[in-house]
C-alpha cells in the first residue's frame, strides 16, 4: 500500500511523540528528517519518502521492541533475527508502513555514533550527525546531495545543537575516523558543484550559504586536531580503500 509523504511524515511524528510518552528516545534519520528542518520550505528540496528511518537507544532496545507491539508495529522476524543489534525493520499491522531502525549507531560506508547523541534535538538526531549520515554515503547521489545543500541552507553552522550544525561534534568525530572525514570532504565538493548547476532552481544568494556554510566545515577540518593515527592513515591516502561498501537492504 503506498503512502504520501504527508502520511509518512505524520507517523513520524506521532511515533516519536508515543516514544516521549513512554520515555524511548526515538528520532527520525533520513530525508524525513532533512525535511523537518526545511524551515524555508524550498521547493527543490520537497520529495516522496518511501519509508520511515529512525534511530534508537542500544540501551533501550528491548523497550523499544515491546513499544513497537503496543502501537501496532510487528517485526520482519526474519531480519531483526539476523540483525536486531544494529538494526531492525517493522511494518504498521493495518497499512503496512514500513520503519527501519538503527540502533545505537549509525553504520553504513562509516559509522557514526549516536548512543548519547539522541536528546540534542526533539525530533531528528542531532543536525551535525544528520549531515554526517549523508556526507557519509560514498556513491553519493544527486538525492543525497541535495539533502545535504539542503542542511546547509536552512541551518547555519555554529558550536551548540539548537537548530544549529556543530562543528565542535563534526570535528571530533572526523578527527577520530581519517575514512569519515575523507569521505565528508569529497562530498561536500560534489554538493557545491550540484548547487552550480543552471538547472538547480537556487538564487546566488542561496548558492552562496550553502557554499560559505560548506567552506566553514572544510576550515573545521584543516583546524581540527589530527592524533597520530589519523596522520599516518592520511599518508596512505586513497590507495587504500576507506569506505565500507554497503548493500541496499531489500525489503
Amino acid at each position: 500500500m503506498a503512502h504520501t509523504s504527508q502520511e509518512i511524515l505524520k507517523e513520524m511524528y506521532r511515533l516519536i511523540e508515543a516514544g516521549n510518552q513512554k520515555n524511548i528516545q526515538l528520532r527520525a534519520i533520513g530525508g524525513l528528517a532533512v525535511q523537518a528542518h526545511n524551515k524555508r520550505n524550498h521547493p527543490l528540496f520537497l520529495r516522496e519518502f518511501a519509508d520511515l528511518d529512525f534511530v534508537v537507544a542500544k540501551k533501550q532496545r528491548r523497550e523499544f521492541e515491546l513499544f513497537m507491539q503496543e502501537i501496532g508495529y510487528s517485526p520482519d522476524k526474519q531480519f531483526n533475527i539476523l540483525n536486531g543489534a544494529t538494526r531492525q525493520i517493522h511494518f504498521d499491522e493495518k497499512t503496512g508502513m514500513k520503519i527501519d531502525i538503527f540502533v545505537g549507531d549509525f553504520e553504513m560506508c562509516h559509522k557514526i555514533p549516536l548512543e548519547d547523541r539522541l536528546t540534542a534535538d526533539p525530533v531528528t538526531i542531532p543536525l551535525a550527525e544528520l549531515l554526517l549520515s549523508k556526507a557519509q554515503i560514498f556513491q553519493l547521489n544527486r538525492k543525497d546531495a541535495l539533502d545535504i545543500a539542503s542542511i546547509l541552507l536552512n541551518n547555519e553552522t555554529g558550536d551548540h545543537d539548537n537548530e544549529t550544525i556543530n562543528l565542535p561534534v563534526i570535528s571530533r568525530l572526523c578527527s577520530q575516523d581519517w575514512g569519515l572525514y575523507k569521505t565528508t570532504s569529497i562530498n561536500l565538493e560534489r554538493v557545491k558543484n550540484t548547487v552550480n548547476e543552471p538547472e538547480t532552481s537556487l538564487t546566488q544568494e542561496e548558492r552562496g550559504i550553502i557554499h560559505q556554510r560548506a567552506d566553514e566545515i572544510q576550515k573545521t577540518f584543516a583546524d581540527m586536531p589530527k592524533p597520530l593515527a589519523w596522520q599516518l592513515r592520511d599518508r596512505v591516502g586513497t590507495r587504500v580503500k576507506w569506505y565500507i561498501e554497503v548493500e541496499e537492504v531489500d525489503q
